[in-house]
């Protein structure tokens, strides 16, 4: 068994079971610079790991991610940093998707915006009860990112993601179960419920459960790299429109926005 904390990212390995819980409570897991360098330092120290089968997702503090980290990312005028950010979310959700192991998110509290772009490319996704899910960078006058149109194209198919994303509603654990978004709601115990899961898995054909995950990531792959990039091109339109900082300042001022679709 071994240990290994950083700053903003804690994993902890026993035998064939891979956790890996965002660690910035005090943002409710807000993802800055510095948590997605080190998920894709540790994210790949896993998928090269042979003894690890299984990898869970979890967030400490009272939620999962409430997504990237506005006040340092969105609301910046710096345009260089813009594109190696992208491209690191990039690097990071395809690592994730392509990783040869079994991965289950483990949701509570919010998991919104990059929070569950990040949660919803896990192969089984569970919520407890309190979860609250949300596809929301449309507050601010901003589109998905992280692969989010992939994701959510892949669970509701087109329409049904478009309807979604546009919305932008909070969801609580039972509608995002009605839709497919997510695959089970815990009862009061989410850990007990993810741990029966883990077991469940773990009594199974492992490497043949693999095998097909990377027939299926192999497919897929050239087109979450191509929605990647569609979204890195579309973020960087709208983060020079009227609606996106109008979106941030009524962020900041802790207000309705006034959209003006410009």
């Amino acid at each position: 068994m071994s240990t290994q904390q950083a700053e903003t990212v804690f994993l902890h390995i026993n035998e064939r079971v891979a956790h890996l819980t965002l660690n910035r409570p005090q943002a409710l897991n807000a993802m800055d610079v510095a948590m997605l360098n080190e998920l894709v330092h540790k994210l790949k120290e896993i998928a090269s790991n042979e003894d690890v089968d299984v990898l869970v997702l979890s967030g400490s503090g009272r939620g999962f991610s409430s997504g990237g980290d506005i006040k340092t990312m969105l609301s910046s005028t710096d345009e260089s940093g813009f594109g190696p950010v992208m491209d690191t979310i990039s690097e990071l959700m395809t690592t994730l998707y392509s990783m040869p192991k079994l991965v289950i998110s483990a949701i509570h509290g919010p998991a919104a915006g990059l929070g569950l772009s990040f949660a919803l490319s896990a192969d089984y996704i569970i919520a407890d009860r309190q979860s609250v899910l949300a596809m929301n960078f449309i507050g601010i006058g901003l589109i998905p990112d992280g692969g989010g149109h992939f994701f959510m194209e892949r669970r509701l198919g087109e329409f049904k993601a478009k309807q979604a994303i546009w919305e932008g509603k909070q969801m609580s654990a039972e509608e995002a179960l009605a839709i497919g978004l997510i695959d089970e709601v815990a009862g009061e115990d989410l850990q007990g419920t993810v741990l029966n899961k883990v077991g469940a898995w773990l009594k199974k054909p492992v490497k043949a459960m693999i095998q097909t995950k990377s027939i299926y990531s192999e497919l897929h792959l050239p087109e979450l790299k191509k929605v990647l990039e569609l979204e890195k091109r579309g973020q960087q339109v709208m983060r020079h429109t009227e609606d996106h900082q109008e979106g941030i300042r009524a962020f900041i001022e802790k207000r309705k926005p006034i959209f003006m679709g410009k």
